[in-house]
């Protein structure tokens, strides 16, 4: 995310007409943006040995807290190692070769590390929506879609990362509890990097973290609020003959069935700043 994109004058219209809609829209999900995904819907070709994320994983302990509160002023003072990791990032996208969690780990990794750097590149800021009155670049209204990075030679956004490559190609809904948009509602940004050799743990780990927060999600027998993640996301948590009262009581010390009543917490998009 470099890579010129040349709309035809049909697609720009509808696309522009899709960023109105959104804006307007109550419920709509402000990280995805379809239109924008086509260009970059593949995992850029490498060749490559798997990195490490021992560097990340150090920067992590040092700014991030155990409630996953980034210190954002002393990382925008010192981002000397955020942006070695970045480079080591855009250097070396995963090959094919790669295992299944050497790719994901590489890639929830980068997902949530490039998020850093955009929140540092604009900060101070309440959240990261209001990014998005910054942004001057045609048919992008949200942060999530403006292809800020490159990796392997490819301009990217998070978005690209998010929908084009994690959910198009791993069919795993806990990457739901592992990326990170920088707000207070999102799952807690862990104060480790994932790894290949851990992913497994630490996804179920970040699952029950997640669904046993009642600041995110208030389950119970007789009615549930969930995070809006379970109603943007349904697709994803009903694939495979699952459900979302399945995967909640996966994680959940407090069950629920499905006839328990659903509703959706209101999202708090201020941002997850110690």
């Amino acid at each position: 995310m470099k890579r010129t994109r040349n709309f035809p004058l049909a697609l720009a219209a509808g696309a522009c007409a899709v960023a109105a809609a959104a804006l307007a829209a109550p419920r709509v999900v402000p990280r995805l943006a379809p239109l924008l995904l086509a260009p970059a819907a593949r995992a850029p070709a490498a060749a490559g040995a798997p990195i490490s994320h021992e560097g990340y994983d150090r920067l992590l302990k040092k700014y991030v807290s155990a409630q996953g509160l980034v210190n954002y002023k002393a990382l925008k003072a010192d981002p000397a190692a955020l942006d070695q990791y970045l480079a080591l990032l855009s250097k070396n996208p995963p090959a094919a070769a790669w295992s299944k969690n050497e790719q994901m780990a590489y890639w929830i990794n980068a997902y949530n590390a490039y998020t850093l750097r955009l929140i540092l590149d604009h900060y101070p800021l309440k959240s990261i929506k209001d990014i998005g009155s910054k942004i001057k670049i045609p048919f992008v209204t949200t942060p999530w879609a403006a292809k800020f990075f490159s990796i392997g030679g490819e301009k990217m956004s998070l978005d690209n990362i998010e929908h084009g490559i994690l959910r198009k190609n791993y069919d795993d809904p806990r990457i739901h509890f592992a990326l990170v948009c920088a707000s207070l509602s999102c799952p807690r940004l862990r104060s480790e990097a994932y790894t290949p050799a851990r992913l497994e743990a630490q996804l179920e780990a970040a699952g029950r973290d997640f669904l046993n927060n009642p600041a995110k999600n208030k389950v119970g027998p007789a009615s549930a609020q969930l995070s809006k993640y379970f109603d943007w996301y349904k697709a994803d948590w009903e694939k495979n003959g699952q459900s979302v009262p399945k995967w909640v009581n996966k994680y959940s010390t407090v069950k629920m069935d499905d006839k328990t009543p659903i509703g959706y917490l209101d999202y708090n998009w201020n941002l997850n700043g110690q």
